[in-house]
């Protein structure tokens, strides 16, 4: 009896196999005489990245680049995950995604619980007005007056670029109110669109926003930014990771993948009415609102990426290496925030989150015809911008951003003479003062209210000059970027209750650098 079930459960065991090899067959076999019919029979498989909707994403998920793919053997399929940064990363580890994008801030937070499963082969773009910390006028003019306009709701988008903004604004401009703890103040939003409305409503006094709900917040007489990413450098930096395990398994798809995406890039460049077509019929904008979005984004060409970004030149040629500048600064930054206690880099190494060997290959077997680009397209913004001289009635018509967070600047006592401990600290400063080139800044020098108030004023002129002088001999800012004030003693903090008198004065001393620019 036994033997006879054992022989009828076999049977059924063999007959469902059958039936399931049998439907895996036909299925199998349909496949194939679909692809070896058509022209899918080139078709070598399916790369998938994860993307979000920012618009600088746009260029690598076109009609023209999955084009571009396939005419190499692969298809293209980029996936919006919604801006789930946690998943993405997970989905890259796991091996369901080839590639993906993300700002250098959300890769260095959210790949970490994943050990860094990919490496940057390219930085796509960066953001220059596609971001912005705007507010209502009535409750805040700049970044300074946070300081003392008491409680402020903040709404944003947790995790997002935007919401990166507001940690480096906090970070360099030591306003901690941007990043409120009470539930109260800090209104965590499903996107820009429901910050706006919230902004607009008045039930938030602050809002980070993205584009096209920048532009209009701004057609609002009640709102004024205080500061948008159109005025920053290496603070929102998108980038294309490739997954470890696929960059093993097939690097000669990531050089064709790279060599297609610059090829459209320069073609959208060339032709921009193209890019403004697709776009607006993509998205659904109207011109206006698509314009807006463009001119929030500045993209990043091939020659951008060797030469700027990754230290690749030709014989003779000079490079920079900004990409390691900017993980370290966003390291500095998360740090302050509270993200991080220490670099989550592995073995504190940056080089272990690149791989450039990609662009080197690019570079040097000449896939180029990519000039330098008109605006939008990688353009100049590496090199610094030639400041205008002004007089004493030009600074004085400049409208002001925000001071920059610095710690107390030591001068040896009755001198203008730098210490050790200062120029350290005015290193930092120039390092911030990278993120903000557009801004020129004003220097102001102040001492005690003891002693001889003129010699006061003409101290703390030479303490202004000399932080002056050694941005511009150190860092070689330009000079007529820079403007030193002496104020003495006129312009006293207040005492703070229960302080010392002793640390009271020891807090008059100080240089501020205020951040400052043309009347928008």
């Amino acid at each position: 009896m036994n033997k006879r079930l054992t022989g009828f459960f076999l049977l059924l065991l063999i007959g469902a196999l059958l039936l399931f090899g049998g439907k895996y067959l036909r299925s199998y076999l349909s496949d194939r005489n679909q692809r070896v019919t058509s022209d899918a029979v080139h078709t070598k498989g399916t790369i998938r990245v994860a993307v979000d909707s920012w618009i600088g994403y746009f260029p690598l998920c076109s009609s023209e680049m999955k084009g571009e793919m396939h005419r190499v053997g692969w298809l293209l399929q980029c996936v919006d995950d919604k801006g789930d940064y946690q998943g993405r990363m997970a989905g890259l580890a796991e091996g369901k995604y080839e590639m993906v994008v993300a700002t250098v801030d959300s890769y260095l937070l959210n790949g970490k619980n994943h050990d860094y499963p990919g490496a940057i082969v390219a930085v796509l773009d960066e953001s220059k007005g596609g971001d912005a910390i705007v507010a209502r006028r009535d409750k805040v003019a700049n970044l300074d007056a946070i300081r003392t306009a008491g409680d402020l709701r903040v709404a944003f988008t947790p995790n997002s670029p935007s919401h990166y903004l507001l940690k480096a604004a906090a970070n360099h401009f030591d306003l901690p109110a941007l990043l409120p703890v009470r539930s109260d103040l800090r209104l965590e939003m499903e996107g820009s669109n429901k910050a706006l409305a919230k902004l607009l409503a008045g039930t938030t006094d602050i809002a980070v926003l993205w584009e096209p709900d920048v532009s209009k917040a701004l057609t609002e007489k009640a709102i004024t930014k205080l500061l948008g990413t159109e005025e920053t450098e290496r603070l929102i930096v998108d980038i294309l990771i490739a997954g470890r395990k696929f960059m093993q398994r097939q690097p000669e798809v990531i050089s064709q993948f790279l060599a297609a995406y610059f090829k459209v890039l320069k073609k959208f460049r060339d032709d921009p009415d193209l890019l403004q077509r697709e776009v607006m019929a993509e998205t659904r904008l109207d011109k206006d609102a698509t314009k807006a979005m463009l001119k929030g984004v500045v993209w990043q060409s091939l020659i951008d990426n060797c030469e700027k970004w990754f230290g690749i030149a030709g014989p003779g040629g000079k490079a920079e290496e900004r990409i390691i500048p900017t993980l370290d600064s966003t390291v500095e930054i998360l740090k302050e925030s509270g993200d991080f206690r220490e670099s989550p880099i592995p073995g504190k190494d940056n080089y272990r989150l690149l791989k450039r060997s990609f662009l080197e290959e690019l570079y040097t077997s000449g896939v180029s015809g990519f000039t330098k680009a008109r605006s939008g397209f990688g353009s100049d913004s590496s090199v610094p911008p030639a400041f205008s001289p002004l007089d004493a009635r030009g600074w004085a018509a400049l409208t002001d951003v925000g001071t920059l967070k610095l710690k107390p600047i030591i001068f040896q006592h009755g001198s203008s003479e730098l210490d050790l401990l200062a120029g350290l600290e005015l290193d930092s400063a120039a390092e911030k003062l990278t993120h903000y080139p557009n801004f020129r800044v004003i220097i102001k020098g102040h001492t005690g209210t003891r002693g001889d108030a003129q010699e006061n004023m003409l101290l703390s002129q030479r303490r202004a000059e000399g932080v002056a002088e050694f941005l511009r001999t150190r860092h070689g800012i330009d000079d007529n970027r820079l403007h030193a004030v002496g104020f003495g003693g006129s312009k006293p903090l207040p005492q703070i209750s229960g302080e010392s008198l002793r640390a009271f004065e020891q807090r008059l001393l100080r240089v501020e650098m205020i951040l400052v620019r043309e009347e928008m």
